[in-house]
């Protein structure tokens, strides 16, 4: 029985890691208005079409030694990277709901997530379809997910219509994009994980900022995408939202 589920963590490791190299296309055709159903994949720097062998996750990266096949330009590591925690993202699904639709859908919500992150990382911008996606994901959890609809419309509408409004008292404070993915976040989680995973968005979002005030990397007028945070924040909220709420109760006794 281990061995059987070894085998099954090695697929989702493989697949997981597949579909985050095709993520890689999406972070970097979305922003260029460059489709990502057609064309083959081609080197952004020579723009030579790549062959199978060359689009082999992680493996193609090890093989031509981290530089294109024909131009001999160095291949960011980035996209390893994200190969990688691709992997780790399926097996972490797979951990935490095991042999149920949820693991495809966490998976999924990870992958554009992961998306969401390196695009407002890159750009400081959150494509609409990409909100689109996680609104779709949202839907069908509906019909996977235990939350009652109220909380879905009241987790679509507690954090985002107040940063919207906050934009009039503070012009460009936050992101559209944020308030969007936010708004689409919460008709997924409902308002209990969402406020979860905004705690733990604000708190990490604050913690880097203070690194990079010390650090003098930027100043207090300077922007950082908040995006990444809000994925990273949600993705644990829906895995362990409720746990965590639990635990942080617990602390005052509640």
């Amino acid at each position: 029985m281990e061995a059987i589920l070894i085998l099954i963590y090695v697929y989702a490791f493989v697949v997981g890691m597949c579909i985050a190299s095709f993520m890689n296309v999406v972070i970097y055709r979305v922003p260029l208005n460059i489709s990502v159903a057609k064309g083959r994949s081609f080197c952004p720097s020579c723009k030579h079409s790549l062959n199978a062998l060359d689009l082999i996750p992680i493996f193609s990266y090890l093989f031509l030694g981290g530089k294109c096949r024909y131009c001999h330009t160095k291949i960011p590591v980035r996209d390893t990277l994200l190969e990688i925690l691709g992997g780790c993202l399926a097996m972490v699904c797979f951990y935490r709901y095991g042999f149920e639709w949820m693991t495809l859908i966490s998976f999924a919500f990870s992958m554009v997530l992961m998306a969401i992150s390196m695009i407002d990382l890159d750009t400081m911008i959150i494509p609409d379809r990409l909100n689109v996606c996680v609104l779709m994901i949202a839907i069908l959890s509906m019909f996977l997910l235990d939350v009652p609809m109220m909380d879905r419309v009241i987790g679509a509408l507690a954090v985002s219509v107040p940063m919207f409004l906050l934009n009039f008292l503070i012009p460009d404070c936050f992101g559209g994009g944020d308030i969007k993915l936010l708004a689409a976040c919460g008709l997924m989680l409902g308002w209990k994980k969402l406020l979860v995973g905004m705690f733990i968005a604000v708190l990490l979002a604050g913690v880097v900022a203070i690194y990079l005030m010390i650090t003098k990397k930027v100043d207090r007028k300077g922007h950082m995408a908040f995006g990444p945070y809000i994925c990273i924040g949600m993705f644990v909220s829906l895995l362990y939202g409720y746990e965590i709420l639990g635990m942080y109760l617990s602390l005052f006794g509640l």
